[in-house]
């Protein structure tokens, strides 16, 4: 009887110790497995001050400021076309002639004949008067007479230099629009010429940048005939209104360089827009939109971040302008932003710049346009 109560008792213990032995080991195997509960780590830059540049890109073309496209003062056929394209003229050359131009030769014969006629009948009646056979008054009908053929004359020579056409300035054709033997009206247009001396860069401005333009401000160009070559240019001229059509504005500008250029070459532009000095500038990932569209940023103070709202200025590629919310020399949370909350003791895991630095730091941000005119 003792015996079994023995086995008994020890089969008792043997379930108790194993039971203890399992609720150890569930202790232990819980409390290896429990995350250690860790500070969030961030990267930080310094806030600083210096220049920030909003920069737009744009295109354009090569364009002859001083341009003439000639037309035909008379009716007739093409005599004699003197020119083609790319000749170069000087100023009162002969470029072309329109024919049939017989009747105002005849005109200009009888004009210089009625010329003499009417000056030799002015010289008699001088004698006639002088000599007291006729009035005085005939001299002034004489005279009246004489200065009407010589009016007659100035015309018909002029119409007959209406057949021929001469360039009104120094320059290269640049098109012909007639052949020999082509038969033209009155205002046909005949040549085009321009002065490569007067060719410009001419692009349009969006409507809403066009007010920051000014002339003399620079700018740089690209030509595609150039290929990886950067040249400065100065804006020379600025048009007065907007292009209803496209709402953009007109400008020229010419450039530093002396280079070989030609009508119709693609320009691409790059100019700034909207400059800031002194601006307060910090990098662009610092800077998040909360729920309510608000702009803030986290601000490192004695090991914590605080949220603070800020307002911004010009956003330029990796940087971005602070107008309120953080000073030059506070260290502004540029990673690891979207884990905080407002007073959360942080961890710094680097410093990209340093508080205080002197140097002015210019960036340009890039938007996309068009300016084709």
């Amino acid at each position: 009887m003792s015996k079994r109560v023995f086995v008994i008792s020890g089969v008792f213990l043997l379930v108790i110790l194993s039971v203890c032995v399992w609720r150890y080991a569930s202790n232990s195997a819980a409390t290896a497995t429990e995350p250690v509960k860790s500070l969030p780590v961030v990267s930080v830059a310094a806030v600083s001050s210096g220049t920030i540049s909003r920069t737009i890109e744009l295109n354009g073309s090569v364009e002859a400021e001083k341009i003439a496209r000639i037309s035909s003062p008379a009716e007739g056929p093409i005599g004699d076309c003197r020119v083609r394209e790319g000749d170069r003229v000087t100023k009162g050359e002969r470029i072309l002639c329109i024919g049939r131009d017989k009747s105002i030769n005849a005109l200009l014969s009888a004009a210089q004949a009625n010329l003499i006629k009417e000056k030799d009948e002015m010289d008699r009646v001088i004698k006639l008067v002088e000599n007291g056979a006729i009035p005085g008054d005939q001299i002034e009908i004489a005279r009246s007479k004489y200065e009407n053929a010589k009016a007659q004359l100035a015309k018909a020579v002029e119409s007959r230099g209406d057949y021929w056409i001469v360039a009104p300035f120094s320059g290269i054709v640049s098109k012909v629009m007639v052949a020999e033997g082509n038969y033209v009206a009155p205002r046909t247009p005949l040549v085009e010429i321009f002065d490569p001396e007067s060719l410009v860069i001419r692009f349009a401005i969006p409507e809403a940048d066009s007010q920051n333009v000014r002339i003399g401000q620079t700018l740089s160009v690209r030509l595609d005939a150039y290929p990886g070559k950067i040249f400065p240019a100065n804006i020379c001229h600025v048009y007065p209104t907007l292009d209803v059509s496209t709402r953009t504005r007109t400008v020229e500008a010419t450039l530093m360089d002396n280079i070989a250029m030609i009508p119709g070459l693609f320009a691409r532009i790059r100019m700034d827009v909207q400059t800031h000095e002194n601006a307060i500038i910090v990098p662009a990932e610092a800077v998040i939109v909360n729920a309510k569209g608000d702009h803030v940023a986290y601000v490192i103070e004695e090991g914590k971040a605080f949220l603070r709202k800020v307002s911004t200025g010009i956003e330029a590629g990796t940087i971005i302008e602070i107008l309120s919310g953080v000073k030059p020399g506070e260290k502004i949370v540029v990673a690891g932003n979207e884990k905080l909350k407002d007073g959360i003791a942080v961890k710094l895991m680097e410093t990209q710049g340093e508080s205080g630095d002197k140097k002015d730091s210019s960036k340009s941000a890039t938007l996309s346009g068009e300016g084709t005119l």
